[in-house]
C-alpha cells in the first residue's frame, strides 16, 4: 500500500539535528524570499501594473498581515492530526499560489493571492517552532532556534540580488515563479525525510472550547506576554524598513543602484549575529543575552532619530546603524521566542499559532504604518525603532517583574516538561 503523506515514511537514516535545523530554516526561508525577492521589483511592478506611489508596499505588507491571521490555524490542527500533514498541505498551497501571483492580470488581483497565500501557508511559518519544541526546551531550543534563523536569514541577505538578476532575464512575474520551484523542492524533501514529531499522548481534539483554551494558556503566563508582545513590536519596526527600503535606499539617498547589497548587508548582520548568539546563548541564558541586545538596541536607535533629524544624512551613517539594530534583533527574536514558547510543551502547536498570530498580524500592521508614512526621509523609521525597543523594554519588565538579566531557563529548573 502506498504511504500516506499523513504517516512518516520509512527513513533509511533518521533525521540528525542538521538535517532538521537547514529543512526548518528553509521551509520559513520560503516566506522570507516572498517577500525579500520581489523588494527590486517594485517599480517595474507599479509601472506595469499602474500603482501609485507607496501603495506598492500592500504587495509585501498584505502577506505579511494574512499570515499573521492565518497562524491561529494550523497549530490547532497540528496538535491534533499531527506536524506532517498541515506542514505538507501548507507547503502545497504556498506552491500553488505563487503560480498565481505569477498570472495575477491586475494589482488588486495580485494582492487577494497574496492575501491568500499568506493565509493559507502560515503553517511553514507556525509549524517549524512547534516541530523544535517537541524534541528540546529552554536554552537548547534557544539554541537551535538561533542557527535555524542563521540559514533563514541567509535568504533576506541574497534575495533582493536573485530578483534582480531574474529581473535581467525575465520580468516581476518570473519571481513567483521561481517560488513555486522552490516550493517543489522543499516540499519534496519534508515528505521525504521528515518524521512525525507529535506523540500520540500529546495530541489534542479539535474541539473548539479545547482550543480556545489551549490558545488562552499560551497567552496566560505573565512571564511569557511581555516576551510575545514585545518581539511583535521590535519586528514590526523591522516590517517598517522591508516595507519602505525599496524606496528608502532608491529616492532617500540615491542609491537604488547598490540597493540588492545594502539590504544584504543589513539582512547579513541578522544572520551573524543569530550564528553568534547560537554558540553563547546556553552559556549565558536566553534572557541574559536577550534583555542586554535590548538595552543596546534602544541606545542605537536613539542614535538613528539624531542622525535622522540631521539636514543631510549620509547613507554610510543610516547603514552601519541600520545593519547593527539588525543584528540586535538577531539576539532579541530567537531568544523571546524561545522563552516564551519554553512552559508548553504539550501544546506546542497552540502555543506557536497564537504567538506567531500576536507577533506577525502586530507586526505587520505596523510595518505597514511605518512603510506607509515614508515620506522621502529615514525620519520614520527611526522614531518607531526607538518607540517599539522602549514599550519593548516596559513589556519585559512586567513579565518578569522588574528583574532582568535572571538566571537560563536551566538554571531556573525550567526543563522539558
Amino acid at each position: 500500500m502506498a504511504t500516506s503523506l499523513a504517516q512518516s515514511p520509512p527513513l533509511r537514516k533518521a533525521l540528525g539535528e542538521t538535517e532538521l535545523l537547514w529543512m526548518m530554516a528553509l521551509l520559513m526561508a520560503l516566506n522570507a524570499f516572498g517577500i525579500d525577492a520581489i523588494l527590486p521589483a517594485l517599480d517595474e511592478l507599479a509601472v506595469d501594473l499602474g500603482v501609485d506611489g507607496n501603495a506598492r508596499q500592500f504587495v509585501i505588507g498584505v502577506y505579511l498581515l494574512t499570515a499573521g491571521i492565518g497562524s491561529l490555524v494550523p497549530g490547532a490542527l497540528a496538535d491534533r492530526f499531527g506536524r506532517r500533514p498541515i506542514l505538507l498541505g501548507a507547503i502545497a498551497v504556498y506552491i500553488l499560489l505563487s503560480v498565481l501571483s505569477a498570472l495575477a492580470p491586475t494589482y488588486d488581483m495580485l494582492i487577494a493571492v497574496r492575501a491568500a497565500q499568506g493565509f493559507f501557508a502560515a503553517g511553514i511559518i507556525a509549524l517549524p517552532p512547534a516541530i523544535i519544541r517537541d524534541r528540546v526546551g529552554g536554552d537548547k531550543m534557544a539554541r537551535m532556534m538561533s542557527l535555524i534563523f542563521v540559514i533563514f536569514l541567509m535568504v533576506p541577505a541574497v534575495a533582493p540580488s536573485i530578483g534582480e538578476a531574474i529581473l535581467l532575464v525575465a520580468d516581476w512575474r518570473a519571481i513567483f515563479g521561481v517560488m513555486a520551484v522552490m516550493g517543489l523542492f522543499v516540499g519534496a524533501w519534508v515528505h521525504f525525510r521528515l518524521p512525525e514529531s507529535l506523540s500520540p499522548e500529546n495530541r489534542q481534539p479539535i474541539i473548539p472550547r479545547t482550543i480556545a483554551v489551549n490558545m488562552t494558556r499560551a497567552l496566560a503566563l505573565p512571564s511569557v506576554v511581555g516576551y510575545v508582545f514585545g518581539s511583535a513590536l521590535v519586528f514590526g519596526a523591522l516590517f517598517g524598513f522591508i516595507n519602505s527600503s525599496q524606496q528608502l535606499i532608491t529616492e532617500t539617498f540615491s542609491a537604488g543602484d547598490i540597493f540588492p547589497m545594502i539590504f544584504g548587508i543589513c539582512a547579513g548582520s541578522m544572520a551573524l549575529a543569530s550564528w553568534s548568539n547560537s554558540r553563547i546563548v546556553e552559556r549565558f541564558g536566553a534572557r541574559r543575552v536577550s534583555h542586554t541586545a535590548l538595552f543596546v538596541f534602544i541606545a542605537v536607535a536613539a542614535a538613528q532619530v539624531f542622525f535622522a533629524f540631521q539636514p543631510e544624512e549620509s547613507l554610510w551613517v543610516f547603514v552601519p546603524l541600520m545593519a547593527i539594530n539588525m543584528a540586535l534583533l538577531g539576539f532579541i527574536g530567537s531568544n523571546f521566542g524561545a522563552i516564551a514558547m519554553n512552559p508548553f510543551f504539550a501544546i506546542a502547536g497552540a502555543a506557536s499559532s497564537v504567538h506567531g498570530f500576536i507577533r506577525m498580524t502586530t507586526a505587520a500592521l505596523l510595518g505597514g504604518a511605518i512603510g506607509y508614512a515614508f515620506d522621502g526621509t529615514a525620519r520614520p523609521l527611526a522614531l518607531a525603532l526607538l518607540a517599539s525597543g522602549i514599550i519593548c523594554l516596559v513589556l519585559v519588565l512586567l513579565s518578569e517583574k522588574g528583574k532582568l538579566f535572571g538566571p537560563s531557563d536551566a538554571e531556573a529548573g525550567m526543563g522539558r516538561g
